[in-house]
Parts: C-alpha cells; structure tokens; sequence
C-alpha cells in the first residue's frame, strides 16, 4: 500500500509544473516562426549593392568631355585649320566607299565630291578653303585639309588630276611661310585607242593592262568577232574593276563590223565557239531549227526556251540570217 503512493505521488504533476509545460510549448511555436518575420537578417538576405550612382558619374564624365572638346575644337571657318594635317587614323564612312573618276580637286564640284564617298562636311571644308583663294597644286596637298582622312586620301590618290600645276601655289598656306621651294609636277597622258582596231601594244600602253592582260582583251575580240561596247572589256578574266574604270575613258568604238554568224546554216561546233553561247545555247538552238525548220528573222531566236531577253540583246548583234 506505501508503494501504490509513492507511485502515484512520482506520476502526479503539481499545478506548478504544469504552467511551466503549457508555457514552454506556446514558447516552441513561437521561436521557430519568428525569424521567418524578421525583414534584413544579416547572412539570410544579401546585401544588394546600389549602382545608380556609377552610371550617374559615367553621364557627367561624358558632358565633361563633349564640353572641353568643343571648347578645343577646331574652327572650321578659320582658313588655316583647313590644312590640318592628318598624318595617320582613318575614317570609316559607313561603307560608303563612292565612285572612283579622276578629278581636278580645285574645280570639282560638290556633287563630284559627294559622288567620290566624301562627307558633306568634309566637302565644305574644301569649298570654303578654295572661295577664300586657296588653292590644291599637288595632290599630297588635299591630305591637309581637315577631315580628309589617310585612307580616304590613299583611295583618291592615283585618280587626282590637277591642271596648270605651274600655277603658283602661294595662297595654298596663306598663314604659313614656304619651307621649300615649288617643284612643278607632270602628269602622264595617255593616247585613245580604237577597241577594234588596236594590238597589244597599244593597250599595254593604257595604265594598269600589261602584255598577259592586253593578249587576253585581244584574243577575246577574236573569238567576239569584235566588239560593240566599250563595257565589254569589263568581262575580259583577271581585269579588275578599278582597272577598266581608270582605263575606260581612253577607249573608244569608232565604224564597228563585227563578225556575224548565220544562225540558219551554223553548225553545232560554229555556235558553241562563240564566248557567248557555247554548248548551253548552241545546242537548244540546233534542236530548235531541226524541228521549226530555219529561222526567218533574228527575233525567233527569242523562241528558244533558254534565250532569255538579256541573253538575246548580248548576243543579237552577232547574229545573222
């Protein structure tokens, strides 16, 4: 019986204990949840690093810059700053590379610049330079003229072309006094040649055609017949286009017969000879006439499924009945 109460009394839980029980478990839900309440823990919560202000600084850094360059620049409409000279760099005009003619850059006008690839600023810079007396005698001297860059320069270069150089070029630095003394610079011409008619040697004599190049103009003629455009001899193989361009205003067509074959008794071998019809069009040309029998003017030739109107216009004047 004294050991039934001495269990009863270690299983009996006095009102004291049990508060401390209750209290303990509210305490439990309340520190497990309470961190997840808390805002800007440190070590939970990275820290995140304002940078507006380094692009605020970027910006002002910038109008400091655009504001000294402009209180340094270069006036334009002072007439000695139009010589600057820009020994090195490049300018990239946008893929804007021009036409390449040759020119007189002291009468060229403001289209012809503009034709050549060269900025409208650029461009002014020169005609305000030449309005107030200046004056280009050597073609190194437009590489002073601000703006014009040395690439650009290089590429206009081999087309310069400027008449009277003898002219005294004293206006052309008014502001500066002449180190060396005025040479006079000569500027080769070359003779126009008839297409038709001319040998090797004389286009060997035309800038950039050397002996490989002009027997190849030649050789092409002969398999022709001749020539009827001075652009025909942009199609000659291993001729570059700035090369025919520089040499195209020396050419000339003067009482042109070409040699001319009859489409109605040509053979297979006859037609594919030519340079413009080969076996692509000699032999649909042949199976045609075999079937519709001969051609009764030169516009039927236009009936041939593969002769399309650029192809008839080449190579109509070769063609006869």
């Amino acid at each position: 019986m004294q050991r039934s109460n001495h269990f009863k009394e270690f299983l009996t839980i006095s009102r004291k204990n049990r508060i401390g029980i209750i209290g303990l478990l509210l305490l439990l839900p309340i520190v497990f949840f309470l961190p997840k309440f808390i805002p800007g823990r440190a070590g939970n919560n990275p820290n995140i690093n304002d940078t507006s202000w380094i692009a605020a600084l970027k910006q002002l850094e910038q109008k400091e810059a655009l504001a000294n360059g402009s209180e340094s620049g270069i006036d334009e409409e002072n007439t000695r700053n139009y010589q600057f000279d820009r020994s090195s760099g490049s300018y990239n005009n946008q893929g804007k590379t021009g036409t390449l003619f040759y020119f007189d850059p002291n009468t060229l006008s403001f289209e012809g610049w503009e034709k050549l690839g060269i900025r409208e600023k650029t461009i002014h810079t020169i005609q305000n330079y030449l309005s107030k007396g200046g004056r280009f005698r050597e073609k190194e001297d437009l590489q002073k003229i601000y703006g014009l860059y040395k690439d650009q320069y290089e590429r206009l270069a081999p087309y310069i072309v400027i008449e009277n150089p003898e002219q005294s070029s004293s206006n052309l630095f008014p502001n500066e006094k002449e180190e060396q003394p005025e040479k006079k610079k000569e500027f080769r011409r070359y003779s126009i040649i008839e297409i038709n008619t001319a040998d090797t040697n004389a286009f060997i004599s035309l800038p950039g055609i050397g002996s490989k190049l002009a027997s190849r103009i030649v050789n092409f003629r002969e398999k022709l017949g001749g020539f009827y455009s001075i652009d025909q001899i942009s199609e000659i193989y291993g001729l570059p286009d700035s090369t025919f361009q520089k040499i195209k205003q020396f050419l000339k067509i003067e009482g042109t017969v070409l040699k001319q074959i009859n489409i109605n008794t040509a053979t297979l071998d006859e037609l594919r000879s030519h340079p413009y019809i080969k076996y692509q069009l000699a032999n649909p040309i042949i199976a045609y006439r075999d079937q519709h029998g001969a051609f009764t003017k030169i516009e039927d030739i236009k009936k041939v499924f593969v002769i399309t109107d650029d192809i008839y216009y080449k190579i109509a004047p070769y063609l006869t009945l």
